[in-house]
C-alpha cells in the first residue's frame, strides 16, 4: 500500500498497478497544513480529504489513516461513520495519548490498554464494512513484549489485521510474527526510519501480509519539487530541464480533460 494525500497522487498511484492505497495522516498533515504529523490534523479536515480521494480513484481500495479515533469511544464511532460515507475500504486505529506523533517519532506515550480495546471494540461493532487495522505504538515506550501482548489482545477482540508500529531490527520484527502467529500482520516500510527497509517477499517470509509504504511518493515528490523550484529560482525557466517534467498533454490527461471534453460535447451549451 503505497501512501498518498490528495487526488493526483491516489490516481498516480492507481496508474501504477497498487489496487489499495494508504491515506497517510502523516502526508496529509504535511501537504495540507504543512505542519508535521504531531495531531494537528482534524477528524474532520482528514475525512474531508478522503471523500476527495476514495471518488478519483474508483476502482481502488483506500484504507484511510484515523490516528486514536480523535477521542473516545464515541469519538471513533463519528469516525466510522465519516470514513465509510467518504468510501473508505478501511483505516489504522492506533493506542497513543492524544495528540499523537508519527510512529517514527521520538517520545510517543501510550494510552492504557483497556481504553484502546474499547475504541477497537467500538470500531467493529459499528462498522458495515471497515476492515480495522488494530495498531500498537508500545513498542518505544514499554517495549516489544507489550506490543505483542497488545496485538494478541486486538486480534481476540476480532480485529482485521494487527500492526506493531517502529519495530527496530528484523530480529524484532521476527519476534513480532512468531508472537502472534495466524494473524494478518502489517509492516510499515518508512524509508530512513526506525525499521529496516524489507521487501514485500522478505516480509511475507517472516509472517507479514500487508506492508505500507506510506512516504515513498511523499519524499520524492518533495526532492522532485525542491529541484525542480531551486532550478526555476536559479535560471528563471525549465527549458532546459523538460526531461524532469510531465508534459501537459500527460498531465491533463492524468486528472481528465478527455472525460471532461466528451461531457462538453454530449452536453453543449
Amino acid at each position: 500500500m503505497p501512501g498518498v494525500w490528495d487526488p493526483l497522487s491516489a490516481r498516480l498511484a492507481a496508474r501504477a498497478g497498487f489496487d489499495v492505497v494508504f491515506l497517510s495522516g502523516y502526508a496529509v498533515s504535511g501537504t495540507l497544513l504543512g505542519r508535521p504529523d504531531v495531531g494537528a490534523l482534524t477528524q474532520t479536515e482528514m475525512a474531508e480529504v478522503a471523500g476527495r480521494v476514495c471518488p478519483a480513484v474508483p476502482d481502488t481500495m483506500v484504507v484511510v489513516d484515523a490516528d486514536t479515533g480523535y477521542g473516545n469511544a464515541l469519538n471513533v464511532v463519528r469516525t466510522v461513520e465519516l470514513w465509510e460515507a467518504a468510501g473508505a475500504t478501511g483505516l489504522f486505529l492506533e493506542d497513543q495519548v492524544w495528540p499523537k506523533r508519527c510512529g517514527h517519532m521520538a517520545g510517543k506515550q501510550v494510552v492504557e490498554r483497556g481504553e484502546w480495546l474499547a475504541k477497537l471494540a467500538a470500531a467493529r461493532d459499528h462498522r458495515s464494512h471497515l476492515f480495522v487495522t488494530a495498531r500498537t505504538d508500545a513498542r518505544a515506550p514499554l517495549g516489544l513484549d507489550e506490543a505483542i501482548e497488545r496485538g494478541r489482545m486486538a486480534a481476540d477482540l476480532g480485529v482485521d489485521a494487527v500492526f506493531v508500529e517502529a519495530p527496530e531490527s528484523v530480529a524484532e520484527l521476527e519476534r513480532i510474527a512468531a508472537g502472534l502467529p495466524g494473524l494478518t500482520l502489517v509492516a510499515n516500510m518508512v524509508e530512513t526510519g526506525r525499521t529496516p527497509l524489507l521487501t514485500p517477499s522478505e516480509l511475507a517470509d517472516l509472517g507479514f501480509r500487508l506492508i505500507v509504504s506510506p512516504l515513498s511518493g511523499l519524499f520524492a515528490a518533495v526532492q522532485a519539487l525542491g529541484q525542480a523550484y531551486g532550478r526555476l529560482v536559479e535560471a528563471g525557466t525549465l527549458r532546459d530541464d523538460l526531461d524532469s517534467l510531465v508534459s501537459f498533454d500527460t498531465f491533463t490527461d492524468l486528472v481528465g480533460l478527455p472525460q471532461a471534453q466528451d461531457l462538453d460535447t454530449r452536453y453543449p451549451t
